[in-house]
């Protein structure tokens, strides 16, 4: 029996925006506004990638009471009702079943190949184009397997050679995603899974990253998982990976502030009030947190400290000089990394999902990353005590960041910093403070169980000289 089953696009889109879809959507683990209520929701634009199999690629806005609307992605098929298991089923009629197209990962191929021929479709409202750095055809009988439990994106693997990421949530603008990894691929830089396409859309309201394509590596572990097994049973060595984890870092940025006629990645001097600007929103996330702080004994390190963590965080401010900015990872830490039996590689360039577009394309000090990758050795240290029963060899934290720095600072191009190493420390306890306010707040909200090591990390950052 033919997926078309007799049914038009358009049928499909009526049944999904009257019936099924608001329901649906509001499940998925990458639907961003679950809280909200929904004014309404509408299928705004298809293409049909191929017919049998079928493949609809929609873009699905969501409208909100307030006037705003969010664009998400879906992907979608056709399957006789009845044939398969409803994993993915978003709406059902007699004859047929629509899915997520992701719940039959194999027919995401038809994006791959359309890359290869460089498609370029024109839908109702706009077009869609494919593009690719290399051949990505998969074969006729490639495998296929949805991967991972990623919060915002869907990843599809084929033939264990090939990663497609499906992006849901859109945004107007190139996706820092594709802009970083293919600004890196094509400069050679090696410690990425290189780009090797991706597909967009442009319509008269916005022009938007659908979707990327990138070497699979089926040898690597996560960094993070790798820290956990390290730490303990192998702490020396561990430290020597995170060495060259340091050395690597610093060639990425070098990297990225390679090319001063690109307007989008060429080094900037800071605005004089960049410094300022950046206190200002941390002071605010002060207000907001160290008024709220539960009766917790674990916080009393910190309770009642708010104005003393507002004024040390000022005087570091006016004492410091940001050096250059430049496009930078946006959202680094172990498990950003992944270690294959050869190298570090550097995943996930979207930076920090839950900030808007524009700003994670914004150019920021290269120690920004650099912070968010120490506060990571904070974490890991306590976590493998919490998650593998067996506490971090003493000290380890603090190796761990004076191996990762000093390669760091051995191998990077020294003008993106500021002059000397008293300014350096003293923005990086800038960024550290920012980022360990974020993650007390992320886990009284969330993991108050892991509330101790946010508390550690501030308690350490206002007690330095």
């Amino acid at each position: 029996m033919s997926d078309r089953l007799q049914i038009s696009e358009e049928e499909i889109r009526r049944c999904l925006d009257e019936e099924s879809l608001p329901e649906w959507i509001r499940h998925q683990r990458w639907y961003a506004s679950k809280s909200r209520a929904v004014a309404g929701i509408e299928i705004v634009e298809t293409t049909t990638l191929t017919e049998e199999p079928l493949l609809l690629l929609a873009l699905v806005q969501t409208r909100f009471a307030t006037g705003t609307h969010e664009l998400y992605q879906l992907p979608l098929t056709l399957r006789p009702a009845g044939a398969t298991p409803d994993d993915g089923a978003i709406a059902f009629t007699d004859h047929w079943v629509a899915y997520d197209a992701l719940a039959a990962p194999d027919r995401l191929g038809a994006v791959l190949r359309r890359m290869d021929q460089e498609a370029e479709i024109d839908a109702s409202e706009g077009h869609f184009s494919f593009h690719h750095t290399d051949a990505v055809v998969p074969s006729d009988d490639a495998s296929a397997r949805l991967i991972g439990v990623e919060q915002s994106n869907s990843s599809v693997v084929f033939d264990e050679r090939l990663v497609l990421k499906v992006f849901r949530k859109l945004e107007p603008g190139v996706n820092p995603e594709l802009e970083v990894l293919r600004f890196l691929t094509y400069r050679g830089f090696a410690n990425i899974a290189p780009l090797h396409g991706w597909y967009e859309y442009e319509g008269q309201a916005l022009a938007t990253t659908l979707g990327i394509v990138q070497s699979y590596l089926p040898d690597a572990v996560g960094g993070w998982e790798l820290a956990l097994d390290e730490i303990v049973s192998r702490p020396d060595s561990f430290l020597e990976r995170l060495g060259s984890l340091g050395a690597v870092t610093a060639h990425m940025h070098n990297v990225l502030a390679s090319d001063a006629t690109d307007p989008a990645f060429s080094p900037e001097e800071p605005s004089s009030e960049a410094l300022s600007l950046l206190t200002a929103t941390i002071d605010e996330d002060i207000e907001r947190i160290f008024t709220r702080l539960p009766d917790d004994e674990r916080l009393a390190p910190i309770a009642g400290r708010g104005q003393d963590v507002r004024e040390r965080l000022a005087a570091r401010a006016q004492a410091g000089t940001p050096g250059r900015v430049i496009r930078t990872h946006g959202d680094y830490h172990l498990g950003q990394t992944l270690h294959t039996p050869r190298e570090w590689v550097i995943i996930d360039f979207e930076g920090e999902p839950a900030r808007p577009l524009p700003e994670r394309r914004l150019k920021r000090s290269p120690l920004r990353d650099v912070a968010g990758m120490l506060r990571s050795f904070a974490y890991v240290t306590s976590a493998v005590e919490i998650l593998r029963g067996t506490p971090a060899p003493e000290g380890f934290e603090e190796q761990a960041r004076e191996r990762f720095l000093e390669e760091y600072l051995t191998g990077v191009d020294l003008t993106l910093l500021p002059a000397g190493s008293a300014q350096i420390t003293n923005l990086l306890s800038i960024f550290e403070l920012e980022k360990a306010i974020y993650e007390l707040r992320y886990e009284l909200d969330h993991r108050p169980d892991w509330i101790s090591i946010p508390v550690a990390g501030i308690t350490r950052l206002l007690d330095a000289e």
